[in-house]
């Protein structure tokens, strides 16, 4: 027994030991950054302050790599919910420098959770908070109010710079902070005057976007399942492998081991085993990791891979030109660019009202390069009659996917809310469902065969199975990178930025935009960059 505990206290120095080496290269803060779809400028006193906050945070080696772990635990599904929402997922960032991701953690003004929410604001954004549950604690939940209040002052202002700063001042606060001067401005300059809160947060964001975030050592994933109560944690224990006290302590939202029977609870487990090794931060030394690890496929096909939904027909070629293509043999258009509503249906000659009815569109959402946008109204039945709700689908996009009337899909299936969408879900896109009769649920074992069908990883999971790892690489590779002996050559995938390729290939942002001709931080899905070796 001596001798095991020997070899255990050996390999555990040995690990603090190579933390601790890799641990010395702190990230180093930018003067150009990319926020969100902002372009960050710091200047040269505000990137001092900011690098302060960072080496501070990289201080304690031991509470850095334990801050890291709940990182690799939580960020996926932060990420997730975030992008359901059509919120940037940069936030993720903010839930660490809100809560340092401690589900029950508690501030001096009575802020609670994850995302550090008062009651009355919890309640506005549709969390349930009473002697029962609190929602407040619950990543999954709580992610998803962060997203709606986020998404709701950005409306705001069409800055996502000043939604983030009124998720600390409030919206009024905010507005008289910053008036109109940032409404619509696509760059930021930011100085030792700017707001705290936001340099703040951009010192998380370099900190946990860093490679040295990986290093934390998880033994397993978090693995969400759906519950429908009346049910206790106790009694769900044993179904799902793990004891009393485990459950417990993942849910501390139920605040008396129960499970209310009101609507679908998300209940949160460690997973021994599968994908411990592939952490939410991407890294200098991963072949298969991204910024968007563990992301859900962005949608679901119900008839087989070779025939997916949205039908495209025509010449798909010029997609992105008016009157070439259909999808679901209706007339469409592929959105090039991220741009307003008014710019695309201007280009098919549609009044921006009637262009965003057809769309199913609110007034200020934003047309998303590579959507596919109807030009003529949909329908109110689909081609399809059923379609299985996928992790991360939307009402909305389901909608889009198959051209049926965003109005028909909430009545055919008596469901108004994309948080009462789960992932396993049966819909009907044809007919009305019954009154009264509950929306049916895929079993496990189809589940796994259907996403086996279609991804190339086999499914974390279960009953109603919502962290799939998406392989979405974004370091070297054969697929992504052509090497030489004095160069390489890296194809952009989603969600890299310049600061990121900067992180990853040990080169500045500056030295990458001088090899390429770049004249700002702007790069492309499927662009080449040159990266010159150190």
């Amino acid at each position: 027994m001596k001798k095991n505990n020997t070899i255990r206290l050996t390999l555990l120095a040995f690990a603090f030991l190579i933390f601790g080496e890799v641990f010395g290269q702190v990230p180093q803060v930018p003067s150009e950054m990319r926020f969100a779809d902002l372009t960050i400028k710091i200047n040269e006193q505000a990137r001092r302050e900011i690098q302060a906050d960072v080496d501070a945070l990289y201080r304690n080696a031991s509470y850095f790599q334990v801050k890291a772990e709940r990182v690799n635990l939580y960020l996926p599904i932060v990420e997730r919910e975030l992008r359901a929402a059509g919120v940037p997922t940069d936030f993720k960032y903010l839930a660490i420098q809100e809560s340092s991701l401690i589900a029950d953690a508690v501030s001096t003004s009575n802020a609670v959770g994850f995302w550090q929410f008062k009651q009355g604001t919890a309640e506005e954004v549709s969390l349930r908070v009473d002697s029962q549950v609190d929602e407040r604690k619950n990543i999954v939940a709580s992610s998803q109010g962060a997203a709606r209040y986020l998404k709701k002052h950005n409306a705001q202002f069409n800055n996502w710079m000043c939604a983030l700063v009124s998720y600390q001042m409030g919206l009024g606060g905010a507005k008289a902070y910053f008036g109109t001067q940032y409404n619509g401005k696509k760059v930021v300059e930011v100085d030792r005057n700017f707001h705290w809160y936001f340099k703040k947060f951009l010192a998380h964001m370099v900190a946990f976007e860093a490679p040295t975030v990986m290093l934390a050592s998880n033994s397993g994933f978090l693995e969400e399942v759906q519950v429908q109560g009346p049910t206790t944690l106790k009694a769900l224990a044993p179904r799902l492998g793990v004891t009393e006290a485990h459950l417990k302590e993942y849910n501390k939202w139920s605040l008396r081991g129960n499970v209310p029977d009101d609507r679908p609870y998300s209940i949160l487990y460690i997973r021994q085993g599968a994908q411990k090794s592939v952490p939410a931060i991407a890294s200098s030394t991963q072949t298969q990791a991204s910024e968007t690890t563990y992301s859900p496929p962005a949608r679901y096909i119900s008839s087989p891979p070779a025939n997916p939904y949205p039908k495209i027909t025509g010449n798909t070629q010029n997609s992105t030109q008016p009157n070439q293509i259909k999808a679901n043999d209706l007339n469409a258009i592929k959105a090039a660019q991220n741009t307003r509503q008014e710019n695309l249906a201007q280009e098919v000659g549609l009044k921006e009202g009637k262009f965003r009815r057809i769309n199913d569109l609110g007034k200020n959402e934003k047309i998303l390069a590579g959507e596919y946008y109807y030009t003529e109204p949909k329908r109110s039945k689909a081609e399809a009659e059923t379609h299985v709700v996928k992790p991360g689908e939307t009402l909305w996009s389901i909608s889009q996917m198959y051209g049926i009337k965003l109005s028909a899909l909430k009545a055919k299936n008596r469901i108004r809310e994309d948080r009462d969408l789960k992932a396993g879900m049966i819909l009907n896109l044809q007919d009305f469902r019954p009154r009264n009769e509950p929306i049916p649920m895929v079993p496990a074992n189809e589940y796994r065969r259907i996403v086996a069908g279609e991804e190339t990883s086999p499914p974390s999971k279960t009953l109603t199975p919502k962290t799939e790892a998406a392989q979405n690489p974004s370091t070297p590779s054969t697929s992504t990178a052509e090497r030489n002996a004095n160069r390489v050559i890296h194809t952009v995938v989603k969600g890299e930025t310049l600061f990121r390729l900067s992180q990853l290939y040990g080169v500045s942002v500056d030295d990458i935009k001088k090899w390429n001709n770049l004249s700002d931080n702007n790069i492309r899905i499927g662009q080449k960059i040159t990266i010159l070796k150190p």
